[in-house]
């Protein structure tokens, strides 16, 4: 009997030891351990269980497996929002890890470090923390972790209050491909693009991103409660006191569960009894230490007294040393009162410069409501048969209304340079059809000064290239343009010529010459000025902005390049400018392009246009405007009613025309609730495009086309006619 008694224990034991995958006393099983126990929400076995590992590594003096207990305890203490605990684990760690080469985990602690002083509302510490971790992750080839730091080097710039480029990292994010790892960044980086429109007072723009947040953050309980409390509040600031107290009362709710999860984390009790327990062992470590420094000490008092005799000796060097100490001490404080001195008059043009460019930009946008009026009725006017007297002045009024729509446009195209926030696209181009197709542009405006325009295009440049076709057309268009406004009876000739080759790699130097009226010399260093045109004489004479060369500089330098010019008066100028390309590896598919035979008038006539328009003058312009060319027009003033219609009678409309700005939802918001259950009609947006708006970004909501106000009548008509065929 106890031979099978024996026998029976004997296998239970053989067959326990089998299923261990690890040994219970090593730092591996103690991170399963503590990664078990988090998910139980038991943070007290996590905290026993890190400082075992902690043992156990310090036992068997491991660096590695120090650096990672550290940082393991760190992970916890920041799980309970013990952050002074955290940042001295997180300091250890890091410690470890500087003796090791570099690895994931370090650059996760850098991570972890610099969230942690964000909680503390440090923002140096927290950027440089982050960089710190953004250099091993880059040094690693492990690029799927940097917009995970990208995230949060957006909250810290929109601490320090650098919000435009806060929005410019988190507008990247949200445009990123749905991945895994993206949803997890992407919810949080709408909630803040949300505050950012919150704060700006731009609540519409508001609610689209935080209700985007609120759908994509399932499972993010903490950034759920902080997005209900902002839809709560934008809610109350928008009147609609129903849904606030709605959002408010989910807010709370998921506020008070979050609160009972993390009480269960930890009972403050055994927290302390940790931490005590913690320090009875550190105290313990230091008269270990202070037993091996008593010994050091004797051995120290005989090296003192060598060194009394070292110090005696160095002492009269240092007096000799102590006068010039105190002038360059001296040096150094007026040294750093400049740079304090340059510090704030540096930090005074910065803000000088950002009021300058958002009260352009304002300006400028709110002029295009009243333009739009100026010009819609001009076209109106024109139409109308009137009187032989009449036409002169309505020329006049309407080459006056479109010099200023150029002249605010430039305005527009220079803050938007200047504020940084033109993307430089990298797609493929054929070099030398671009090239020509800017040249028969200007085939009429070349004739009207009587003037000939000759390109000559170097053939050793290949045709497929890879660059931004947009940015380089503006400026050689810039260019051109000029020169052949201020020459007559002459020549302007547009030049390239390879300049350099290097593997991929081309600069081509670009060279626009006319034999106009030329620059004076005391003129040219301020010619790529905004709003200079050498004098006042000129500006008089030939009309323009000023802002074109100051546009074609900065676009040439944004793509990399340099400009120059050489003029002399009465014998004309020419400027030289050169830029990268890199030479594309495939060709570019030519698209053909059908037009209809049919006119505008044929296509558009009969055909019933929807009009989403809130303000009266424009709702009379555009409606005019329409049943000039035989169109029937029902016209709306605000989203809301556009939807409701649109989903009872989803026939009864050929084409929509959406203003982007209404009371209510926004067009961008209506039309998005159209594309629910209409995904054929087209909606054509009505908008007067700021710095703060793009292309892109309305086509994203669903719209088919976007018009900028105010609008050409030709390419008003055209755009309609070209969706409705």
């Amino acid at each position: 009997m106890r031979k099978l008694w024996f026998f029976i224990v004997f296998t239970c034991v053989v067959s326990a030891q089998k299923k261990v995958s690890k040994p219970f006393d090593s730092v591996g099983y103690y991170f399963e351990q503590i990664q078990y126990h988090k998910k139980a929400n038991n943070y007290r076995n996590c905290l026993n269980y890190a400082q075992k590992a902690i043992n156990y590594a310090q036992k068997k003096s491991d660096e590695k497996a120090l650096g990672d207990s550290y940082f393991n305890l760190g992970l916890i203490y920041f799980d309970l929002k013990k952050n002074e605990d955290a940042l001295d684990a997180f300091v250890r760690s890091i410690a470890f890890y500087s003796n090791l080469a570099p690895s994931r985990e370090q650059a996760l602690c850098y991570y972890y470090l610099g969230l942690t002083y964000i909680e503390q509302n440090n923002t140096a510490l927290a950027e440089n923390n982050l960089n710190k971790a953004q250099a091993i992750y880059q040094k690693l080839k492990i690029h799927s972790a940097i917009e995970m730091i990208n995230l949060q080097r957006a909250i810290v710039y929109k601490r320090m209050g650098r919000n435009n480029q806060a929005q410019g990292i988190l507008e990247k994010i949200v445009s990123l491909t749905d991945t895994v790892h993206n949803r997890k960044i992407v919810p949080e980086a709408l909630y803040h693009l949300g505050m950012l429109e919150k704060e700006k007072k731009r609540n519409n723009l508001a609610l689209n991103y935080m209700t985007r947040a609120l759908n994509q953050s399932e499972g993010q309980a903490g950034l759920q409660a902080k997005v209900l409390l902002a839809l709560s509040e934008i809610y109350e600031k928008n009147a609609n006191l129903e849904l606030s107290h709605a959002y408010l009362k989910r807010y709370v709710k998921l506020k008070e569960k979050n609160d009972i999860q993390y009480l269960q984390k930890i009972e403050p009790v055994d927290f302390d009894s940790f931490k005590n327990a913690e320090k009875l062992k550190h105290a313990e470590q230091l008269e270990r230490e202070n037993e091996s420094q008593t010994k050091a000490k004797n051995f120290a008092k005989l090296i003192s007294i060598l060194a009394i005799a070292l110090i005696s000796i160095l002492s009269l060097l240092s007096l000799s040393l102590y006068k010039n100490n105190i002038l360059r001490n001296e040096s150094n404080k007026l040294l750093q009162e400049k740079n304090r001195e340059l510090e704030i008059a540096k930090e005074r043009a910065e803000n000088a410069t950002k009021a300058r460019s958002e009260f352009l930009s304002t300006v400028s946008h709110e002029l295009r409501t009243p333009l739009n009026a100026i010009n819609g009725i001009t076209h109106l006017l024109i139409e109308d048969n009137p009187k032989e007297s009449q036409i002169e002045y309505l020329n006049s009024l309407q080459f006056s209304g479109n010099y200023l729509l150029t002249f605010i446009n430039d305005i527009l195209e220079i803050n938007r340079i200047e504020s940084e926030n033109v993307p430089v696209e990298n797609i493929q181009c054929a070099f030398h059809t671009q090239l020509k197709n800017i040249q028969n542009s200007f085939k009429e405006i070349a004739q009207e000064n009587n003037n000939i325009f000759e390109i000559d295009i170097d053939k050793s440049i290949p045709e497929h290239l890879i660059c931004d076709p947009t940015k380089l057309s503006q400026i050689i268009i810039n260019l051109v343009n000029n020169a052949l406004k201020f020459t007559k009876n002459g020549h302007v000739r547009l030049s390239t010529h390879l300049e350099e080759i290097q593997d991929k790699t081309i600069k081509i130097k670009f060279q626009v010459a006319d034999n106009g009226i030329g620059i004076p010399e005391d003129k040219q260093h301020e010619i790529f000025e905004s709003f200079s045109q050498g004098s006042i004489e000129i500006n008089r004479k030939y009309g323009g902005t000023g802002l074109g060369l100051a546009i074609v500089k900065r676009l040439v330098e944004l793509l990399g390049g340099t400009i120059t010019l050489n003029s002399k008066v009465g014998l004309g100028t020419t400027f030289t400018f050169i830029l990268p390309f890199q030479v594309s590896e495939t060709l570019i598919e030519e698209k053909k392009t059908f037009e209809t035979e049919e006119p505008v008038e044929t296509v558009v006539e009969g055909k019933r246009i929807l009009l989403v328009e809130d303000n009266k003058i424009n709702q009379m312009i555009t409606k005019k405007m329409l049943e000039n060319r035989g169109m029937s027009c029902r016209i709306l003033d605000n989203g809301e009613d556009s939807v409701t219609l649109l989903r009872k009678e989803p026939n009864s409309y050929d084409l929509v025309l959406m203003d982007v700005h209404l009371p209510g939802i926004n067009g961008t918001i209506a039309t998005q609730q159209i594309r629910e259950f209409n995904t054929q009609i087209p909606i054509i947006a009505l908008t007067a495009i700021s710095l703060n708006e793009n292309r892109e970004m309305l086509l994203s909501y669903g719209m088919t086309e976007v018009l900028t106000k105010p609008f050409e009548p030709e390419k008003f008509y055209k755009i309609i006619a070209d969706h409705l065929l």
